[in-house]
């Protein structure tokens, strides 16, 4: 939620209004533009290079592609198959970038939530696809329908998360029956855009039925924009498997958006330098945006990237390294070489909501906001790799991507602003806190924390000398007993319980292998 600057002092000499008329900070958090020109790591030289090579190991290395449509789909537009191995022409994947659609419109339940996906737009997505939750108050305990309703509230309370995502793998609930439940619960408690697994054909072809028959809306409503995204993983190295090429192939004819990200890590699945790692992330990229567009010329997807280093020592993936970052900024520069709005990634090794995992995440929070990434994935609430989803690390991460918000707004320098009067007013030596200039100001003019304790010693210890995750503890306990559904949530719950009883009686939808 935007939050809004209570009065910190009252009294003062002067008073220009009473307090009831002064304004309060209400930063809108829903929309947001990087404030920033993007940031380049290579010449434009070399990532032309990147680029070609790219397409040399599209041509000549091949990607496999264990999906025989998806092969089929490629063998028809002139591509070289050998066994599972797809060998595709530049002019191919050429054609292919020059359909794909630069600036994307995301649908939501709330159009106030409906989005622009285009490179200059700044967008946030919590941590996702976690099979563990973690909090103060439970401890660390594998993924439930529970834990995905929570994190999913959370992600709703928040302005700054912009998309929805599967932050808790709900373990409890069959798998065949699992997209209902996680579907019902988006579509109830939420009002932003959604996020579909791509776990085979009929599960995805439900979960369109649902958000269709939840929203009551028409083919044509629901192909009009993006109502549904998901996430496709290469393999990496050059591999495509069956879940993903069926997800690239079913999203491209439904018109919904994929989001292909490459997961490379430099020294294990990919090169150990930043250029090499890129390369082979550009090439299973491109392999992907090729099959969709060929799919469905037009087909809404973004480029991405999960790019960072592994330790040498243990092999365990590293995230917001000084690689990690230079390989978003990195990414970026290919993505805008392409034309493409794009996907980049935050990420936390940490065990715990510790230093640590703020230092990992923070910094790649500035890597993607240095890189102009159009979404920043795992933004909040990631821990231990992506194995788990932590409350209190969630709203720790929050405080920061508010404080990126901020940096949206940008200062104006005018004469009142400036404030040349309450300049001339104060002595040397003196203070502002009672200047005209600030009394007018003091309600709105800064960021109030939503975490943060900036008390000094004396009154933090009579609180409780609590650390910022004690303090985040009350702050998501309070959030979900506050939780109130958006208003369209009891009628969506009606118009999908039906079809949801009728698919279970039916054996659901196992996911395709």
């Amino acid at each position: 939620m935007s939050q809004e600057t209570k009065p910190r002092r009252s009294g003062g000499r002067r008073r220009a209004q009473s307090d009831a008329a002064k304004p309060v900070r209400a930063t809108d958090y829903v929309n947001l533009r990087h404030p920033f020109q993007p940031q380049v790591v290579f010449s434009d030289d070399e990532v032309a290079n990147i680029h070609d090579t790219a397409l040399r190991v599209i041509e000549e290395l091949g990607i496999k592609i264990l999906l025989p449509e998806a092969r089929e789909i490629f063998r028809k537009t002139g591509a070289r198959i050998k066994d599972d191995m797809v060998f595709v022409g530049r002019d191919i994947v050429t054609a292919a970038l020059q359909s794909a659609p630069a600036s994307i419109r995301l649908r939501a339940a709330n159009p106030a939530r409906s989005q622009t996906y285009e490179n200059g737009a700044m967008l946030f997505m919590a941590g996702a696809g976690c099979p563990n939750a973690n909090d103060l108050n439970r401890g660390r305990r594998p993924g439930d329908l529970q834990a995905y309703v929570e994190t999913l509230k959370l992600a709703q309370t928040y302005d700054v998360i912009h998309m929805l995502g599967p932050c808790v793998e709900p373990q409890d609930v069959p798998i065949q029956f699992r997209h209902y439940e996680m579907m019902r619960a988006q579509l109830i408690h939420c009002d932003k855009p959604m996020f579909v697994y791509s776990r085979g054909t009929e599960q995805v072809n439900d979960s369109f039925e649902m958000i269709r028959m939840a929203l009551d809306l028409s083919e044509d409503d629901f192909t009009d924009g993006v109502w549904a995204t998901t996430v496709i993983n290469s393999n990496s190295p050059r591999m495509l498997d069956i879940p993903m090429a069926q997800g690239l192939i079913d999203f491209a004819r439904a018109g919904q958006m994929t989001i292909i990200t490459p997961f490379c890590l430099a020294g294990a699945m990919a090169p150990i330098t930043v250029a090499g790692a890129l390369t082979l992330q550009h090439a299973e990229a491109l392999t992907g945006i090729t099959l969709a567009q060929l799919t469905r010329a037009g087909a809404p997807i973004s480029y991405g990237g999960f790019s960072s280093n592994v330790d040498m020592k243990s092999g365990s993936p590293a995230f917001g390294t000084p690689e990690h970052v230079k390989m978003q900024i990195g990414a970026g520069q290919l993505a805008r070489h392409i034309g493409l709005p794009w996907r980049s990634a935050t990420g936390a090794a940490s065990n715990t909501p510790d230093m640590q995992a703020a230092t990992e995440t923070n910094m790649a929070v500035w890597g993607g906001a240095m890189a102009n990434a159009t979404l920043t994935v795992h933004a909040a609430g990631w821990l231990e790799g992506g194995l788990s989803f932590g409350y209190e690390k969630f709203i720790n991460d929050v405080e920061a991507l508010q404080t990126m918000a901020e940096l949206c707004v940008k200062p104006i320098g005018n004469d009142a602003e400036i404030g040349f009067d309450a300049l001339a007013e104060v002595d040397p030596g003196g203070h502002f806190f009672a200047t005209q200039h600030t009394m007018d100001r003091y309600q709105s003019a800064f960021y109030a924390p939503l975490v943060s304790d900036l008390t000094n010693f004396g009154a933090w210890s009579e609180a409780g000398a609590k650390t910022s995750t004690q303090r985040a503890t009350d702050i998501w306990t309070k959030n979900l007993a506050d939780f109130q559904d958006p208003a369209h949530g009891p009628h969506a719950a009606s118009n999908i319980e039906a079809f949801i009883e009728m698919r279970k009686q039916a054996g659901g939808a196992f996911p395709q292998e």
